[in-house]
């Protein structure tokens, strides 16, 4: 029998939260956003963009309910870092 090789992340915790900025097509109404507590929303055109922090899971779940919703996902992207902003307790002001 044939074993398989470790994932990258085999045996860790998920890593640490990101922002991520997620466009569907539509414009969603309150019933439907009620489904994303966790995102921010607005409208941009005929699209609805979904921001919000999430972590791997919290992300599957954003997903999974998209899917369960019959929604069009148009795109899911992690946002980089703002590097010119202080992260929390670097020591940087403002």
């Amino acid at each position: 029998m044939r074993g398989h090789l470790p994932g990258l992340h085999h045996g860790r915790m998920d890593p640490a939260p990101a922002l991520y900025t997620i466009r569907i097509n539509g414009h969603l109404g309150a019933m439907m956003l009620s489904a994303f507590p966790a995102m921010v929303q607005q409208w941009q055109g005929a699209e609805t963009v979904l921001t919000g922090l999430l972590d791997r899971s919290a992300l599957y779940g954003v997903l999974a309910e998209i899917d369960a919703l019959g929604l069009d996902l148009l795109e899911v992207r992690q946002l980089e870092p703002d590097r010119g902003s202080p992260e929390p307790g670097d020591g940087r002001s403002p």
